[in-house]
C-alpha cells in the first residue's frame, strides 16, 4: 500500500539541491536517503514531514498519514527538560494524564537507565539527547518514521541496541534513514534513494549492493554519452564533407541535407547527459612527511587516567611503527580518548613513559573538532595558516564542500558535515607522518570516508585512531589494541570485539 508518493520534486536555495526526484514510500519500505553532505537529506526528510516547503514537484500523502520525525539537533527549548518529560509531552495533552505508562514502555524499549531517563537534556551526550528524540516521535504511534543521522554520538553497544529496536519494529512500519554509517544501513534498510542534484536514482536493495549496481548505471550512462557524442561528431563530419560538395555543385538539396544533419547533430548533443560526478572530498591528499624513525611512538607501561586521576587501564609495553594503522577498542568510557589526548600532548611536552620520535610531525583531530576556531572563517582558517594564496584556497576549501558562499562566515555557523570536511582539509594541509583520529568519521559523508580510507591505506600513513564505524575501521585498520579489564593487548581480530558490543 502506498502512503506517500513524490513526483517530479526538486528543492532550490540558491543552487538547485536536486531535482526531478521520483520516489514512492509504501508499507515495509526500510529505504537509507545517501548524499554528500549539503546535497539535501535533511531538506528532503523536512519536505516528506510537511515542515519545509519544496520549490518544484509533488507530494502526495495518504489520507490522516501521522510522520515521527527525528530530526539531528534537540530544540533548544527541550534542552531543560528531563528525557522523561520531553517524551512526556509529545503526547497530546488529553491523553498524557492518564497514558503517560506508554513513555515508560517505549524508553524500557529503547534501553534508557532510570538514572538517564531524569536528568535535564543538556547534561545528556548526544547520543542519550538523539534517543529522547526517537522516543518522543515513536510514541506518537507514527505510520512513517523519519530518521536523521540517527547514529550520530552512540557508541557500539547504542548502534547495536537501535539496529535491534529497528529489527523489531512492525514489518509494515515504513522507515526512511539518512546515515552515514555503511554498515548500519546495509542491516536496517532494504531500499536505496541516492539523492542528486541530478537524476536521483532509488534501488531495491540496501546500501552495499545498491552502491554496486549504481555504479554500474553510471557506468552505462558513461558509455551512452560517449556513443551519442561520437554519433553526434559523426553526423558533423558527413554536414562538413556534403557542405563542400553542395557549395561546389550548387545543389540546394545538399545543403538543405547538411542543415538537416547539423539539426540532428545538435539534437543529440543537447539530449547527451554527462555521467553523473559527484564532487571530491577536495585535490589535497594526505601525505607523510619524512621520517626515518622506525618507532614514532612508543608507550612503556603507562597508566592513563581520567581527568581526575582516577586509572583506567596500563598501555603495556606498545610501540607503533611507520605505516601502522592502529585501531583502538573499547566500550563507551573506557578511556579511548584519555590515550589519544596523551600521545597528543607528549609530541610537545614529555609525558613519563610515552616517547614520540623526535621527526614526529603530528595530525590532529578529536570527535567534536575542537581544533577549529568557531569565530574564524573558513577563508581565514586555510589562508591565514598555509603559504597556498587567496585564490588557491577558495579552490581548496570548495573542493573539500565548503562552497564561495560560505567561506568567509564564521567556522561556527557551518553544518556539522562542512566542519568536519574543513577539518579534513586542514589536517591534509599540515602533512603530517603520524595521525591521531578520534572519531574522524563523525558528520563525515561516506564520499569523505571513503576518500579518507584511500588516502590513509594508499599513502602508507600512520595512525592511531578511534571509530564507532565498524566499515571504516574494518577497512583501514591493520592493527588492533583493545582496552580489556584495565590492561591495553593487541588482538588479531576486531570482530569478536564488535560482535560483543553489538549484542550486548
Amino acid at each position: 500500500m502506498t502512503i506517500i508518493n513524490i513526483n517530479a520534486l526538486g528543492v532550490t536555495l540558491g543552487d538547485p539541491l536536486f531535482t526531478n526526484l521520483n520516489l514512492t514510500i509504501s508499507k515495509g519500505c526500510r529505504i537509507g536517503l545517501v548524499a554528500a553532505n549539503g546535497r539535501g537529506k535533511s531538506t528532503l526528510m523536512a519536505c516528506i514531514a510537511g515542515t519545509f516547503d519544496h520549490t518544484t514537484g509533488d507530494i502526495t500523502r495518504a489520507r490522516g498519514l501521522r510522520v515521527g520525525y527525528v530530526e539531528q539537533y534537540v530544540p533548544d527549548a527541550a534542552l531543560g527538560q528531563t528525557l522523561y518529560d520531553t517524551v512526556l509531552a509529545a503526547l497530546p495533552p488529553e491523553l498524557a494524564d492518564y497514558e503517560s505508562w506508554r513513555v515508560d514502555v517505549v524508553l524500557d524499549d529503547l534501553k534508557v537507565p532510570y538514572d538517564v531517563q531524569h536528568k535535564p537534556l543538556h547534561e545528556l551526550s548526544g547520543g542519550w539527547q538523539r534517543t529522547a528524540l526517537l522516543a518522543a516521535a515513536w510514541i506518537t504511534e507514527p505510520d512513517l518514521l523519519l530518521l536523521d543521522e540517527p547514529t550520530n554520538h552512540l557508541d557500539l553497544h547504542r548502534i547495536g541496541l537501535l539496529q535491534g529496536w529497528l529489527g523489531a519494529l512492525p514489518r509494515e512500519t515504513p522507515v526512511i534513514i539518512t546515515s552515514h554509517d555503511r554498515a548500519f544501513l546495509d542491516a536496517t534498510t532494504n531500499n536505496t534513494l541516492f539523492l542528486r542534484q541530478e537524476r536521483p536514482r532509488v534501488f531495491q536493495l540496501p546500501y552495499t549492493q545498491a552502491r554496486t549496481a549504481l555504479e554500474e548505471a553510471d557506468a552505462a550512462d558513461e558509455r551512452r554519452f560517449a556513443n551519442d557524442l561520437n554519433k553526434a561528431q559523426q553526423l558533423r563530419r558527413q554536414a562538413a564533407k556534403l557542405k563542400n560538395i553542395g557549395i561546389n555543385s550548387g545543389s540546394d538539396l545538399l545543403i538543405t541535407k547538411t542543415k538537416q544533419l547539423s539539426e540532428r547533430a545538435a539534437r543529440i548533443e543537447a539530449a547527451a547527459k554527462p555521467a553523473h560526478s559527484e564532487r571530491g572530498a577536495g585535490d589535497i591528499k594526505l601525505t607523510n612527511s619524512g621520517t626515518h624513525a622506525k618507532a614514532l611512538i612508543a608507550l612503556d607501561d603507562v597508566g592513563v587516567k581520567t581527568p581526575d586521576g582516577r586509572l583506567l587501564y596500563t598501555t603495556g609495553k606498545k610501540w607503533i611503527g611507520q605505516g601502522d594503522r592502529v585501531v583502538l577498542l573499547g566500550t563507551n568510557g573506557t578511556g579511548k580518548t584519555q590515550l589519544i589526548k596523551l600521545i597528543n600532548r607528549a609530541v610537545v611536552d614529555a609525558v613519563a613513559g610515552v616517547k614520540a620520535a623526535p621527526t614526529v610531525a603530528m595530525g590532529y583531530s578529536d570527535q567534536h573538532l575542537s581544533q577549529l576556531d568557531n569565530a574564524d572563517t573558513p577563508m581565514t582558517a586555510v589562508a591565514g595558516q598555509f603559504d597556498v594564496g587567496d585564490q588557491r584556497a577558495r579552490g581548496l576549501l570548495a573542493g573539500a564542500g565548503v562552497n564561495i558562499q560560505m567561506q568567509d562566515t564564521r567556522i561556527g555557523s557551518l553544518s556539522g558535515g562542512q566542519k568536519a570536511r574543513l577539518a579534513m582539509l586542514i589536517l591534509r594541509l599540515r602533512q603530517p607522518n603520524f595521525y591521531l583520529l578520534d572519531e574522524p568519521t563523525n558528520h563525515l559523508d561516506i564520499e569523505g570516508q571513503e576518500a579518507l580510507e584511500d588516502e590513509l591505506i594508499n599513502h602508507g600513513a600512520t595512525c592511531l585512531l578511534v571509530s564507532h564505524d565498524r566499515s571504516f575501521l574494518r577497512n583501514v585498520g591493520n592493527r588492533f589494541w583493545q582496552i580489556d579489564r584495565k590492561r591495553l593487548v593487541e588482538v588479531d581480530d576486531p570482530e569478536p570485539f564488535l560482535a560483543t558490543e553489538m549484542a550486548s
